[in-house]
């Protein structure tokens, strides 16, 4: 019975430790950032590792009122491309720090 309960411990133990990591992790990525240029650097968009927009810069060139769905496709494929980008950076330093296990809703 003791041995199951060392065991128990053991990866009670581990799991805070983990969720340790882990809380260093959010931080450490909240702290970066990743920035996507599109329509040839016209449109740029910085993301951080919280998802959170952190800038945004339009050349005054993009910006004809008589084309506004132009300057809607560079920013939604600039927001997807960021967004695709921090998930990556996201799910590769989070396998690093599991050794590869999979631990969906983590961060």
């Amino acid at each position: 019975m003791s041995n199951i309960k060392g065991g128990y411990n053991s990866i009670v133990r581990r799991a805070q430790k983990l969720q340790s990591q882990l809380s260093k992790l959010q931080d450490n990525l909240a702290e970066r950032t990743v920035e996507v240029q599109v329509g040839g650097g016209l449109v740029k968009v910085t993301i951080n590792g919280s998802r959170q927009v952190v800038d945004i810069s339009i050349a005054p060139e993009v910006i004809d009122p008589s084309d506004p769905q132009g300057l809607q496709e560079l920013l939604t494929a600039a927001f997807n491309e960021a967004i695709k980008n921090v998930q990556e950076m996201i799910d590769n330093e989070t396998s690093r720090l599991t050794g590869g296990v999979n631990l969906p809703g983590m961060l």
